[in-house]
């Protein structure tokens, strides 16, 4: 009898705990809906403390923790959340090494530290892995919509280096990656299919095009933003800069 006794406790409190975390990330996910990041990214923090191997959890944590930083003034705090986006990501790589979206975070959180970096060496490693883990994410998922938007925006990046970056990566890397302006909005095309809300490849890929000089396609992606409804709390300024941008092409 006391085995029985145990055995329900056991169920009951296993059943409980499931129901406390699937709460929680309901509510984490209604708060991102709500364009409440920074709300969400503590309720998912709350599932991690609960469940630390919650696959869930640990992409959207990183996911907005890039987010986040991005929206932070001070350098220090930008790069503690980007540095807090790439861990989540690596332990979720961890868990579950055939999750495309967990390379894809992973490769957001590599952009973003490329931002902040001021080591060269660590430059040139975060260049390398934006491309690595996108590449992951696709040979995972080859109709991730993200993953196709951040190699495009790899491609552009690289072609737009200042000269400083540019001689450090030649020296680091051993010579130039080899990226085109052709494949930074053939990818991001890509993206627009897969991902038709996704605000940020629009602009990106407008840029994309103005630079390589096709004001045609850029006006054309540009139009279509300014159209998109507003999904993440980036949206609104994003959308903002590409009327801006269009009325200046105009």
């Amino acid at each position: 009898m006391k085995k029985i006794f145990v055995l329900v406790f056991v169920m009951l409190s296993v059943q409980l705990f499931s129901q406390d975390v699937n709460v929680l990330l309901k509510e984490a996910t209604n708060l991102e809906r709500s364009l409440k990041e920074e709300a969400a990214l503590a309720k998912y923090k709350q599932v991690l403390a609960t469940d630390k191997n919650n696959i869930t959890a640990l992409v959207r944590s990183s996911e907005l923790s890039s987010a986040v930083g991005a929206r932070q003034a001070d350098k220090n705090a930008k790069t503690s959340y980007y540095n807090q986006a790439r861990d989540y990501a690596d332990k979720a790589i961890s868990i579950d090494s055939n999750n495309a979206d967990a390379y894809y975070v992973r490769a957001v959180a590599a952009g973003k530290l490329t931002e902040v970096e001021t080591d060269n060496k660590k430059l040139v490693e975060d260049v390398k892995d934006i491309k690595t883990f996108s590449d992951k994410a696709l040979s995972i998922n080859p109709n991730h919509g993200k993953a196709y938007y951040i190699l495009g925006k790899w491609n552009f990046e690289v072609l737009t280096l200042s000269w400083a970056k540019k001689a450090a990566v030649k020296v680091l890397f051993g010579g130039m990656p080899k990226a085109t302006i052709e494949n930074a909005y053939k990818y991001m095309e890509r993206s627009k299919t897969l991902e038709p809300y996704f605000v940020l490849n629009y602009l990106d890929l407008a840029k994309a095009y103005k630079y390589d000089h096709k004001p045609a396609q850029a006006i054309e992606v540009l139009n279509q933003l300014v159209k998109l409804p507003t999904r993440t709390e980036d949206d609104v300024a994003l959308k903002s800069e590409g009327k801006k941008m269009l009325s200046e092409m105009q």
